[in-house]
């Protein structure tokens, strides 16, 4: 006789069950399942006489018609073999010390080699998800799917903690865009694109404009935006615009709806070259590294063409002069990558200081923000500070008094 049973790992997740097969003899081949009454224990043999009523019969005893089954012995069960357990191939990798005495001293068997499995470990199945069914959003759709008790989706909350409006900081990109197309109508359209770093959200605007027989206002609403040419109903979530997807001269698909990005404002600017990192278009090392490689052959025509380009000798180029060059030298550049290497290099005048009243009044807003309303004993402090009435104190001793109220 013989019996499997199925060695189960402590965390398998998988019941205690572990006789897979029970004690019994094991049939080498396995037959289809017959018609009742083809096998029976009990033969009976019509001997003589009519059939029906006044017949007589015998029980066969010797089973003539009987066909006799091969079962599994000892001396079939070796290193290496490969058995076939009710239609499932079970193949002998190894065996204990008492087996393998077992056959050196009855079958003189001495090569106990024991067989490595194949198998990769575990033989862990990716899960299958359902398509999306077009009811709710698709990760809530995929939450219900996860257990029995639905869960709705997990937001970000530190990506909504950190990229929330903050003061002056408002984690919106604002880009200039126009319609890619045609018609004539259209053409003079322009947008305004709002991209929310919070939640990833989108907004576009179109500012009105008189006598143009076009109703501006919210163009669409705020909601993440699917990119084009994706299967609608799919197993696989799917994919959005992203913050990187944005930069000037981009070209963006929002329902069907084709835009061309062709500006943005001062703050989208600076963040994104903030963070070279999640936007490459701005990544100054790289763009000019692109350009240094293409410039290494045409240095001396670089040269001849700002020589032709500044009749004053003064020294400075203008932005349509740069970017022409820059065209010339490498076609593939972005508007944005130009833009970055412009602003970089630019010759920018110094800006004058802050006016005063404006600062006051920043920090007075930051202050009450923070439910402080005790601007007398403040004043008082500064006044404190400022021992020889110049009106000037340092900054060290102006957060002191800061971090003492």
């Amino acid at each position: 006789t013989i019996e499997i049973r199925e060695v189960i790992p402590p965390n398998s997740g998988r019941d205690a069950a572990p006789v897979f097969v029970k004690r019994g003899r094991l049939p080498k081949n396995v037959d289809p399942l017959k018609q009742p009454g083809v096998e029976t224990d009990r033969t009976v043999l019509n001997v003589f006489g009519p059939m029906g009523h006044g017949g007589r019969y015998i029980l066969d005893s010797l089973k003539t018609g009987s066909q006799p089954l091969e079962f599994y012995h000892d001396s079939d069960l070796t290193l290496g073999t490969a058995l076939n357990v009710w239609g499932r191939k079970f193949v002998l990798c190894d065996a204990d010390d008492f087996t393998k005495e077992y056959y050196k001293t009855k079958y003189a068997i001495t090569e106990f080699t024991p067989i490595t499995s194949n198998s990769t470990g575990g033989g862990r199945v990716e899960k299958q998800y359902p398509p999306y069914n077009g009811f709710g959003s698709e990760e809530d759709s995929l939450c219900s799917c996860m257990g029995l008790l639905p869960k709705p989706p997990k937001r970000d909350f530190i990506k909504f903690m950190e990229c929330d409006r903050r003061g002056l900081d408002s984690n919106v990109l604002r880009f200039l865009a126009r319609m890619d197309t045609e018609k004539p109508i259209d053409k003079d359209r322009r947008f305004i694109i709002s991209y929310f770093l919070s939640d990833d959200t989108l907004l576009v605007f179109e500012p009105p404009v008189r006598n143009s027989g076009i109703i501006g206002g919210k163009f669409l609403e705020r909601g993440r935006v699917k990119k084009p040419d994706q299967i609608p109903y799919s197993t696989e979530l799917s994919e959005y615009y992203l913050a990187s997807d944005l930069f000037v001269g981009a070209s963006v698909n929002f329902n069907r709806h084709k835009f061309i990005l062709v500006d943005a404002d001062e703050y989208a600017f600076r963040y994104m070259e903030d963070h070279p990192a999640a936007f490459p278009m701005c990544n100054l090392q790289c763009i000019l590294e692109k350009i240094r490689r293409k410039l290494s052959e045409n240095m001396d025509d670089v040269r001849s063409f700002f020589a032709r380009s500044d009749t004053s000798s003064s020294g400075v180029a203008s932005y349509d002069q740069f970017r022409s060059l820059i065209k010339q030298v490498d076609g593939t550049l972005t508007d944005q990558e130009i833009m970055s290497v412009a602003r970089y290099f630019s010759n920018q005048p110094q800006q004058a200081g802050m006016d005063l009243q404006k600062l006051q009044a920043i920090a007075q807003e930051q202050l009450r923000k923070r439910n402080y309303e005790s601007f007398n004993n403040l004043f008082e402090s500064l006044q404190h500070q400022d021992r020889n009435k110049a009106g000037f104190i340092s900054p060290e001793a102006l957060r002191t008094v800061f971090l003492s109220h």
